[in-house]
């Protein structure tokens, strides 16, 4: 089968080549790849993975083969996953706990979407407890991650304050952002919950912003730069206040359950799953260079046509 390999000879990094088969376990069944969607993370995994390692973490497709254990959905239904790598080629070998069936109001490019974004946004918003009537920060919000928090999070019934650039505002508000500023210093107030992916100052003024008893949580920090923390940072004012790391790897089990609630969610038209780019797998570099420039938000996706 063919697959997008790590290739540090090539103008993009990667190549298409020939590669073995996916060899399911009894608990996986082997899913025929429709579409992948690009996270920022796997920027960072292009630089650090050998020759021949296969990327790609966000897939929909169609269950060729179904797990031997009787797991999982029978051959043919359309399915949604999160994979740890090899996404990004035709067959995939997928644990059907990872996994969950995609409506028939979803599209396979919408689907794609979902599985890495969906679930940080919906689990790193669960550290905030019953967020009915509680006040949410979010930095970063014009990015997947972020503007699937936005939608969650007022879905749930809080009050949110969207850190972006002004060119995103009326999108932003349009998902359920009550309130727009351009920088985390500008933000109004206490919040319960910060969710947290730039790093260095942006986190040192999250911890001034974070109410009593309240949590930021980590998630990623895009700024490159490192948060001098203390303890004086804290009181007063913000005492009790944790600050929370999250990474959706280590961040539990019932990722299917999570990506069939998002994906229901979808269906009914209650969670935006912005596409802003859809091109081929073979133009994956033109993908892969507008993530790195940060010139659209939402997702960009590639569709397995060869």
């Amino acid at each position: 089968m063919l697959a997008l390999v790590i290739s540090s000879g090539s103008v993009a990094g990667l190549t298409l080549a020939e590669v073995d088969e996916p060899q399911p376990l009894p608990n996986e069944a082997l899913i025929s790849v429709r579409t992948t969607s690009l996270n920022r993370g796997e920027l960072r995994l292009l630089t650090i993975r050998p020759n021949g390692w296969i990327p790609g973490q966000d897939i929909a497709g169609i269950v060729e083969r179904a797990a031997a254990d009787g797991s999982g959905p029978a051959v043919g239904a359309r399915v949604a996953a999160l994979v740890d790598q090899a996404g990004w080629a035709e067959r995939v070998a997928v644990s059907t706990d990872r996994l969950a069936v995609i409506p028939d109001e979803v599209s396979f490019v919408s689907a794609a979407t979902l599985p890495v974004a969906g679930t940080t946004a919906l689990r790193t918003l669960r550290h905030g407890g019953d967020l009915a009537g509680q006040r949410v920060l979010i930095t970063g919000a014009s990015g997947a991650v972020g503007r699937f928090q936005i939608q969650i999070a007022r879905e749930q019934g809080a009050s949110v304050t969207a850190i972006t650039a002004a060119r995103h505002a009326e999108d932003l508000r349009g998902l359920g952002a009550e309130q727009i500023v351009g920088s985390i210093e500008q933000a109004e107030g206490l919040f319960s919950l910060i969710t947290e992916s730039v790093g260095g100052e942006s986190l040192a003024h999250a911890i001034e912003r974070v109410a009593p008893g309240g949590t930021i949580v980590m998630f990623g920090s895009s700024s490159g730069e490192l948060t001098p923390v203390g303890f004086r940072q804290f009181v007063p004012g913000h005492e009790g206040a944790r600050l929370q790391t999250f990474a959706y790897y280590t961040s539990g089990p019932d990722i299917g359950t999570d990506i069939a609630s998002l994906l229901t969610l979808a269906a009914a038209g209650r969670l935006e799953t912005r596409v802003a780019m859809t091109v081929p797998w073979t133009d994956i570099a033109k993908a892969l260079d507008a993530l790195r420039q940060r010139s659209f938000s939402g997702k960009a996706v590639l569709t397995m046509t060869g």
